[in-house]
């Protein structure tokens, strides 16, 4: 599968990339994106359905991003954001926004170019810690500068290129736009592949342990996301963040090499 996808990427003008550095924790696999969708092509799309979903939210009342909590999440945020050069040095320059919504929702998300928003039910419901907390943020960084979504627009181009819209016929501008609006037509919380979710696990978990923050609270983070799952209805964020054995065996078996970097924190 890996094969036939590398096969129709290089066929439908796309082109490896490393959007990040691999840090301690090796994040290093080859990236293929679809020539016709930069970047900025994203990153403006996306802010247009963030710019959105924030004013709707303050419309009803339920913003809270200027409350004591919503200004707690943002002061968690930018520490973790100041750690975001060792993968990307332009990421800190990014446009940056943290908005929290007062919903019982078990989620949080990251779009491309740094749009935050932080439900205020992952961390009631879930009760985290600080510690935790940020491993949930970093996850969700991660996602974004390591362009998961503009990846996965990518894929979208491709596949539609390999079901039959020829190039000559469809333009690169309109099959960009197409790929933009099919990966981010969930305005904010993009569904990833687990390959792309093993990666946010750990360049968030090495973003934590540089920002100050405990790396062994993901363990903790991810028994209770399971706990909750085991509810009545699964959380969103856990809806496409899987939560299983392999998930805590990566995690247990990167945090020996990201604890030096928690430790030089505190000094």
């Amino acid at each position: 599968m890996l094969g036939l996808a590398c096969s129709l990427a290089i066929l439908a003008g796309c082109s490896g990339i490393q959007t990040t550095n691999p840090g301690v924790v090796g994040v290093d696999r080859t990236q293929y994106m679809f020539a016709g969708l930069s970047q900025n092509d994203v990153e403006t799309s996306y802010a247009q359905s963030y710019r959105a979903g924030v004013k709707k939210a303050e419309a009803s009342g339920v913003l809270i991003t200027n409350s004591p909590l919503g200004k707690h999440v943002q002061q968690i945020a930018v520490r973790l954001v100041m750690q975001t050069h060792v993968f990307r040095p332009d990421a800190e320059k990014w446009g940056w926004f943290v908005n929290v919504i007062d919903a019982d929702v078990v989620n949080a998300n990251c779009g491309p170019g740094g749009k935050i928003i932080v439900y205020s039910g992952l961390i009631k419901r879930l009760n985290l810690t600080d510690d935790e907390l940020s491993i949930a943020l970093a996850h969700e960084i991660g996602h974004a500068i390591r362009e998961h979504g503009r990846e996965q627009a990518s894929q979208n181009a491709v596949f539609e290129l390999a079901g039959g819209v020829g190039a000559n016929v469809l333009g690169a501008g309109s099959m960009g736009k197409t790929a933009i609006t099919k990966a981010l037509s969930t305005g904010v919380g993009l569904p990833f592949s687990r390959r792309d979710e093993v990666e946010a696990d750990l360049i968030g978990l090495e973003l934590a342990a540089r920002a100050g923050y405990d790396p062994r609270a993901a363990i903790t983070l991810w028994k209770k996301m399971a706990a909750v799952s085991k509810g009545s209805s699964t959380p969103s964020f856990l809806s496409t963040h899987p939560s299983d054995g392999d998930r805590m065996k990566l995690l247990e078996a990167a945090i020996p090499k990201v604890m030096p970097l928690y430790q030089a924190s505190l000094k």
